[in-house]
């Protein structure tokens, strides 16, 4: 199906469902709960495992990167443990999954195949809350808006604000909060911490921690392009095209690259990356798009860095990272330290983006933790 004729039927989608999940017209609040309803979370496939929490999917709402209000669906996951005072939220932010709803971190975790619990299972067992969104358009009506940093960004506060609505969750709008990811989740996790102020100032956000950013989209989609991974670079054209109308990614595509790109929307990310592998943005595409002054623009607009979170930030990122290159995280460290930002920089010794996330996490948890208890930030700007 062309690129934007299956805009046009997702747009439609979302007016389907929203009359039937608001009701009558009213204020739309970001953060309020739209459904929540128990589930059951698996540690491996097949249902044999579960993992030992309460757990609700939930429907609520939020912002897109233009400003509008949508529905976004996630999961919140609370121990069982008594919790001594206000039990912490933590927004987490899930690394790429995909474009397809059944790639949602919601879908995985029913399946038991998600697996970035490893490191949520760290910080359920210091007793938090962790409040997982699937982002715009993973699992509700819509395409995925993948890496378009203001709607991930405005997704991950919502779902905390969400985690503290959830009747029977015990969760105060009080408590104390921290947001965690890695990759897309990094950069959500960081566009939050820019947002934040601004956009969910009640939050009593103490700490961000953000690996392996993709701080800068032209520069990786430039990195990117003609290697094995050039599928996270196409996949996030077609997430910014999904979120800024005016990008019409379609209207520069040969005929090939509309039915490769077109095939691809429901892709996850093992798929993306296959079916993209080793080709570049010209073999698909009849214009020079990022040279664009459109796309420019949305690029510049979603290159994170441009104002200073006012909560701690612990950056960390593998030093031969052949995804997002190191020198792309360095340059977001020394964009926030020149706005003032309070900022703790870490090289991790990875020799890969996905194992920079494994010894990073546990450092990251570590962190939020001071964080959490109230201990000084210290920085290295």
């Amino acid at each position: 199906m062309h690129l934007r004729s299956r805009a046009i039927l997702s747009v439609i989608g979302v007016f389907l469902l929203l009359p039937v999940l608001a009701g009558p017209a009213r204020a739309v609040v970001a953060g309020e709960i739209v459904e929540a309803r128990s589930t059951t979370v698996y540690v491996v496939p097949g249902k044999l495992l579960k993992v030992p929490v309460r757990a609700w999917h939930l429907l609520y709402r939020s912002t897109t990167a233009t400003g509008e209000p949508d529905v976004v669906s996630g999961t919140l996951l609370v121990p069982r443990t008594p919790y001594a005072g206000r039990r912490p939220i933590v927004g987490y932010a899930v690394g790429t999954h995909g474009l397809g709803d059944r790639c949602a971190a919601s879908a995985a975790m029913s399946r038991g195949t998600e697996a970035e619990l490893v490191l949520m299972s760290l910080l359920l067992a210091k007793g938090w809350a962790v409040a997982v969104t699937d982002y715009e358009g993973l699992g509700t009506p819509g395409p995925h808006t993948y890496m378009a940093g203001l709607s991930q960004g405005h997704a991950v506060l919502d779902s905390i604000r969400a985690a503290a609505r959830v009747p029977g969750a015990d969760l105060s709008a009080d408590a104390p909060v921290v947001v965690m990811g890695y990759s897309q989740g990094g950069a959500s996790a960081a566009w939050a911490a820019e947002l934040q102020p601004s956009y969910a100032s009640e939050l009593r956000l103490r700490g961000v921690a953000a690996g392996g950013v993709p701080a800068d989209l032209g520069a990786v989609a430039g990195h990117l392009d003609g290697t094995a991974e050039f599928g996270l670079a196409a996949a996030a054209g077609m997430g910014l095209d999904a979120a800024y109308p005016e990008l019409r990614l379609a209207d520069h595509l040969t005929p090939q690259g509309a039915a490769l790109f077109a095939a691809a929307g429901d892709d996850c990310v093992l798929r993306l990356r296959s079916r993209f592998a080793g080709h570049r943005l010209s073999d698909y595409t009849t214009t020079d798009v990022m040279s664009l002054p459109e796309w420019r623009a949305r690029l510049a607009e979603n290159r994170l860095g441009g104002s200073a979170p006012r909560a701690p930030l612990f950056l960390y990122h593998a030093g031969h990272d052949e995804v997002v290159p190191y020198a792309v995280g360095r340059a977001l460290r020394e964009r926030y330290c020149a706005r003032g930002a309070d900022v703790l920089w870490a090289r991790v010794p990875a020799p890969s983006h996905v194992l920079g996330a494994a010894e990073g996490g546990p450092l990251a948890v570590a962190w939020l933790v001071s964080r959490v208890l109230g201990l000084p930030a210290v920085g290295n700007c």
